[in-house]
């Protein structure tokens, strides 16, 4: 089994923090989202990972520390790290035709802008599986549209009219990920273009016209790290399931003068507490400090200095000064407010 990565993207809808590290390397309860994203997947999916190939963007952003990151993240799950480029954002299928040399055998496709909660049963009947999540609001998603005996017949963006509540959350399953890529070689030669871009939607529409069949599994959470706010609810829900799991969330190597934690909370090595109250659901980095401040329901990262705060839903990032008495912030890496 391969697990096939595409994570190019600058995610502009998360600035300021993504101006300095991509979307996919934020961490959200301590752990980098496409590091907890391919861990969670390689656990479910209960089979050997022989593959995980990364499709990353300009090497001016996506640099060799995040290349080194991601090579240590697949020999960890025993698996050989690929690394390809996608230097020009020409969308989802463009993206994993980037990858075309790995494109063979069973793969499973996940884009590292979400996290899930799933159980990975995979259908033996099916040629492809789409996982989906029911949602209250259709119309502002891609959903699938399923006949009798539950495959899917049709893929359809943002309905107008109710067509299902099943909304495609970006991971797929391909008995033989070659069918894709041979709907995908024909997208691009033929110049299928949807909103400006080659869509992955367009090899899948192919792939069904020829015959084959998609099912669909459903996930008990799906949660999106699309902009600060959901972010940070993710931040929180995740913070709860480590939590009830009985994870160990908070270093034995924290200073703690006259401070409460809260729980549920990750607090790494090297923070100092000094005259705060930290949570509930609050992530700090490494080697934080935070003084005189009350913080909750946040997200600050490593290295930064905050005092005299009144901190909710807040994230704040990497080496940042913070003084004073604003709340639902957002603020950069090496960003200082004094």
């Amino acid at each position: 089994m391969k697990i096939i990565v595409p994570m190019a993207g600058r995610g502009s809808r998360l600035r300021p923090h993504t101006l300095t590290i991509p979307k996919p390397l934020i961490p959200v309860a301590g752990t980098p989202i496409v590091h907890r994203l391919v861990a969670d997947i390689a656990r479910v999916l209960d089979q050997d990972i022989d593959e995980i190939a990364f499709i990353l963007g300009d090497p001016a952003f996506f640099g060799d520390e995040v290349v080194e990151s991601l090579q240590q993240l697949a020999k960890s799950l025993g698996a050989k790290p690929s690394i390809y480029r996608q230097l020009v954002p020409k969308g989802t299928g463009h993206a994993i035709m980037c990858a075309e040399p790995s494109l063979s055998g069973p793969a499973v496709v996940a884009y590292a802008d979400t996290l899930i909660r799933a159980n990975f049963d995979l259908d033996d009947d099916a040629d492809s599986v789409i996982w989906t999540k029911r949602v209250d609001n259709p119309s502002a998603y891609g959903v699938v549209n399923l006949n009798d005996r539950g495959e899917i017949t049709e893929l359809v963006e943002k309905p107008e009219t109710f067509v299902s509540d099943q909304a495609v959350i970006g991971i797929y399953y391909f008995k033989e990920i070659g069918d894709l890529k041979k709907e995908l070689q024909f997208v691009l030669d033929n110049e299928i273009i949807n909103e400006g871009e080659y869509q992955i939607n367009d090899g899948i529409k192919r792939m069904m016209k020829a015959g084959k069949i998609f099912t669909t599994g459903t996930v008990d959470e799906w949660m999106d790290c699309g902009n600060k706010e959901v972010t940070i609810k993710t931040n929180a829900k995740m913070l709860g399931i480590l939590a009830e799991n009985g994870n160990t969330l908070i270093s034995e190597l924290v200073t703690l003068e006259n401070s409460e934690i809260i729980e549920p909370c990750y607090i790494a090595e090297g923070v100092i507490l000094k005259n705060s109250k930290v949570g509930p659901y609050v992530s700090v980095g490494k080697g934080t400090i935070i003084e005189g401040s009350t913080v909750k329901n946040s997200i600050i990262q490593s290295h930064s200095v905050i005092k005299n705060a009144t901190l909710d839903q807040a994230m704040i990032g990497n080496y940042a000064t913070f003084d004073g008495k604003f709340t639902r912030v957002s603020i950069g890496d090496f960003s200082e407010l004094k």
